[in-house]
């Protein structure tokens, strides 16, 4: 999968795809991520990629001809499965969204910025918009990197197990259940003895269980879906 994210901060996304799951998913070749600096297509020496909104109002508005230019550049060498823009109103991301990307080849994320971008913008090349949250960033970078990094944890060969990716918060439609490691007791808490117990039947359905009242617990909306 290649990923090319668009940004007029892309020192920002530096650190995400340098460490960890990101970093060996890219040196093992399952998933390629470049950055773009979008001033790099300003439309003068000044590397001015914004201007006031038509009819006044507060805040700076991200120019169509910079976005143009740098996605039209990148199409010229190939084709884009999605073109993604980065807003706090659109839809909100979620596990099954997630992945239907990641069975995609080729994406482009755009990350917004100031009060977002010419709606020309989004008429004319956007063809999914996704918030993380409904708040507000000063930027799309971090919801960008979020993004990126939800959906190339879970192509196949990224994690060492990739059967870990399918038990995760959601992918069932159900909050994970508790989980415990060693030492079997500490500080008078203990490990449920059925998860000691050996009988992987009786675990997975206990698990089950977990995840069903965990979910009742935290996320009821979740059941009802």
């Amino acid at each position: 999968m290649r990923i090319d994210i668009i940004s007029c901060q892309p020192d920002l996304l530096e650190s995400p795809f340098s460490h960890s799951i990101l970093k060996r998913a890219q040196q093992k070749g399952l998933a390629e991520v470049n950055v773009h600096d979008l001033r790099k297509f300003a439309i003068n020496k000044y590397g001015q990629i914004d201007d006031y909104a038509f009819g006044g109002g507060a805040g700076m508005v991200m120019m169509i001809e910079p976005i143009d230019k740098c996605i039209s550049g990148l199409q010229a060498d190939r084709t884009y499965d999605a073109i993604i823009y980065m807003t706090p109103d659109g839809q909100t991301l979620n596990q099954n969204t997630v992945n239907q990307f990641s069975l995609l080849q080729n994406i482009i994320i755009l990350c917004g910025h100031y009060k977002g971008v010419d709606e020309r913008v989004r008429q004319r090349f956007v063809t999914h918009e996704i918030s993380i949250g409904d708040y507000v960033l000063s930027g799309g970078e971090l919801g960008a990197a979020v993004l990126a990094d939800a959906i190339i944890r879970i192509i196949p060969g990224v994690l060492n197990d990739e059967s870990s990716a399918l038990t995760d918060s959601f992918q069932d439609g159900l909050l994970a259940p508790p989980v415990f490691t060693r030492p079997a007791e500490y500080k008078g808490m203990k490990v449920p003895d059925i998860l000691l117990s050996g009988d992987g039947p009786k675990i997975e359905q206990w698990r089950f269980e977990q995840a069903i009242e965990r979910t009742k617990q935290r996320r009821p909306d979740l059941l009802k879906e």
